[in-house]
């Protein structure tokens, strides 16, 4: 296993193209990209849920977890060319791409660097909880900068246990990656353009204030291909709560070998 895919990818059953560049022998590589703090541990139960026949990668951002001692990376455009170096080619297996709130952002800008590579365009984009390019331009700026600030989003969005939020010593740890990730978002700006041809599929809750309904729909925009959007019950953190649902559907989505 080379150094850099060590660092970049965390395997889980089944998951072992990406991080040892090897066929496993399951039917589709599926790489996901965690929220803006979050961890290659958020896809965890979806890995488990989707072994053996699809290979569950998941991608570790610097700041967090065993990477805490890196300082984050602070553009997503050079975020998405590190992983993207990182990515080896999917091999015989189509490979696809989920990324979920920031990481549907990477998510998108790695598949837009892929499809630049002959043959490397993943055969599939999932996209969740986070608003189209169209609908996100000029709007990022908007992020919070003082850290109670901050806190007070994240609480506000769910998914991140309150625990963590209310000890001094757990919220020293987690902060610089959150700052290190909502300033990325803040200076993001999307890669212009119909840049994809591969199919995009966008997840949203209904009660989500962060990305609507409608937001989500301009997605569409960014691909030549087909495109399509589920809509769940919940707010920013929708998956949490229909795990089961998102899972059968992905499932559905993935394609294989023969497909």
């Amino acid at each position: 296993m080379s150094q850099q895919r060590n660092v970049w990818f965390r395997g889980f059953p089944s998951a072992e193209s990406a991080t040892t560049g090897t066929d496993s022998g399951a039917e589709c590589e599926l790489v996901c990209f965690p929220h803006a703090g979050g961890s290659a541990a958020y896809w965890k139960s979806l890995a488990v849920a989707l072994a053996p026949t699809v290979d569950v990668v998941a991608v570790q951002y610097p700041g967090r977890l065993d990477r805490l001692a890196e300082p984050p990376v602070e553009d997503l455009h050079l975020l998405a060319d590190l992983i993207t170096d990182a990515l080896g080619p999917p091999g015989e297996r189509p490979r696809a791409l989920l990324g979920h709130s920031m990481g549907a952002s990477l998510a998108y800008e790695v598949a837009v660097r892929l499809a630049r590579r002959p043959g490397d365009e993943p055969q599939l984009l999932v996209v969740s909880a986070r608003r189209g390019p169209a609908a996100a331009r000029g709007r990022n700026r908007d992020w919070p900068v003082g850290d109670a600030e901050l806190v007070r989003r994240i609480r506000g969005l769910g998914g991140t246990d309150a625990m963590v939020l209310d000890d001094p010593d757990w919220l020293e740890l987690v902060l610089p990656a959150l700052r290190g990730d909502y300033r990325a978002l803040a200076s993001y700006e999307d890669t212009p353009g119909r840049p994809l041809s591969c199919p995009v599929v966008a997840l949203a809750g209904n009660r989500d204030q962060e990305a609507t309904v409608e937001e989500i729909r301009t997605w569409g925009e960014q691909t030549s291909g087909d495109f399509r959007t589920r809509v769940f019950e919940g707010g920013h953190f929708f998956l949490n709560d229909h795990a089961g649902d998102v899972i059968d559907l992905i499932r559905g989505l993935l394609p294989t070998r023969a497909g």
